[in-house]
């Protein structure tokens, strides 16, 4: 049973999303240290709102920081961190000086500490017939060691439908979002392997199989405040154990997230939210709208804003560019070195396809419109057009002729009905 929920057809109040954190948080962390885990800005939420209640609520903790689970996403600096939570310089000197923010650090070996190993056989056994060799061995598990410091975590986050693990939230936020760089790799490839078409919006994956297993391993308590975020509001909160908490939040972001249509798109223009400040994250935009689009279909990313491949990643990228699976896998001598993540992240952004006799087919057509020169996404294997040459209104309403303008992609979902 959870220890609280709320839900709504429209939006929750803010009366009302104070009320079921009281409900589930108030007066059960007294004299306790607390470490809240938040995600980045490349998650929509109402963070800002959701920090003061927090931190209200939590106020007779004897020691509440938050940390941004970044997986391996670019650090914050203070000033990013301050508008993350809605601050301002000022109030964190004061009223939240005793409040510790910080970012969790994947690459910092001394940040880690290992907690377990999940064996080469335990990862064949939830990988199934996805298994393959190039997911290596071993898997050593390891965490951001400040968590050992702590009484109890709270992971306060969204879900959505995700392309790695089918619905992204709950253990997610423990790893990849405070984890060391195996488990990362690891399960982002596994991803691959089963292809997005067959786990985005599934609620039940191996991928989510194999980070609960890892979450397992972890020691110290957790709860879990799962949002279901409908524009810039909630509809949904659930707090409780875990898994059974994300479970209940997925279950609603399946009716909430995905848009079912009756034939695929012969075209997308998927405009790509500022908050994606880099390619890295602006491929949700791809991952989102690909299962609703034809075979030999195309979709843009749209994101006038976008001039940075990946700054973690990047140098990686610019090597091995963007293709479909089959074009590692049956290359691999070549890419043995690259980090699986980054592979993982490739094929996704490029979708599906095939590779035989040296010649790639992509199913679809994947173009940029942004910063990202002719020349950059050429070397990228991915199309290009003039950002400044898309009118808007030429894509609008135009859905009977099988094309789609999404004007938020990142974040909804969109498939075809299955044939009845």
């Amino acid at each position: 049973m959870l220890d609280a929920q709320a839900t709504s057809e429209k939006l929750l109040s803010e009366a009302e999303i104070r009320a079921v954190l009281d409900k589930g948080l108030a007066k059960k962390f007294t004299s306790k240290k607390v470490l809240v885990l938040i995600p980045d800005h490349t998650r929509t939420m109402p963070l800002p709102q959701l920090f003061r209640m927090m931190v209200e609520v939590l106020g007779d903790a004897s020691k509440l920081d938050f940390m941004v689970a970044l997986g391996t996403h670019p650090p914050l600096d203070e000033a990013a961190l301050l508008k993350l939570v809605g601050l301002t310089r000022e109030e964190r000197l004061t009223k939240y000086g005793w409040i510790g923010i910080t970012n969790h650090a994947w690459d910092q070996p001394d940040a880690l500490v290992q907690i377990g190993t999940i064996t080469q056989d335990r990862v064949k056994e939830i990988a199934g017939s996805a298994w393959h060799e190039t997911l290596g061995g071993d898997i050593p598990i390891r965490i951001n060691k400040r968590v050992q410091d702590y009484d109890h975590i709270i992971i306060l986050g969204p879900t959505f439908p995700h392309e790695v693990v089918g619905f992204s939230g709950g253990a997610k936020y423990l790893f990849p979002g405070i984890s060391g760089a195996e488990i990362i790799n690891v399960s982002h490839w596994l991803g691959a392997l089963i292809s997005i078409l067959k786990i985005i919006g599934i609620k039940d994956t191996p991928v989510r199989k194999l980070i609960n297993a890892a979450a397992d391993m972890v020691k110290t308590p957790v709860t879990l405040v799962s949002l279901v975020v409908v524009g810039e509001g909630l509809a949904g909160v659930f707090i409780g154990e875990l898994r059974e908490a994300w479970s209940a939040a997925a279950d609603l972001s399946a009716k909430r997230h995905i848009t079912w249509v009756e034939k695929p798109f012969q075209r997308v223009l998927a405009f790509t939210p500022p908050m994606y400040d880099e390619l890295w994250t602006a491929g949700k935009a791809m991952y989102k709208t690909e299962p609703a689009v034809a075979d030999g279909g195309e979709i843009i990313i749209y994101a006038p804003h976008l001039d940075t491949v990946s700054v973690v990643h990047g140098k990686y990228l610019d090597r091995i560019g963007y293709h479909p699976l089959a074009y590692f896998l049956k290359q691999w001598d070549k890419f043995k070195d690259i980090p699986l993540g980054v592979l993982a992240h490739s094929t996704h952004v490029r979708g599906g396809g095939t590779f035989e006799d040296g010649v790639e087919k992509p199913r679809i057509k994947v173009t940029l419109a942004s910063k990202i020169s002719a020349e950059d996404c050429k070397k990228l294997s991915l199309g290009y057009m003039d950002p400044n040459s898309v009118k808007i209104e030429e894509w609008q309403g135009k859905e009977k002729e099988r094309v789609l303008y999404v004007p938020k992609a990142g974040e909804m979902l969109y498939r075809v009905k299955p044939a009845t």
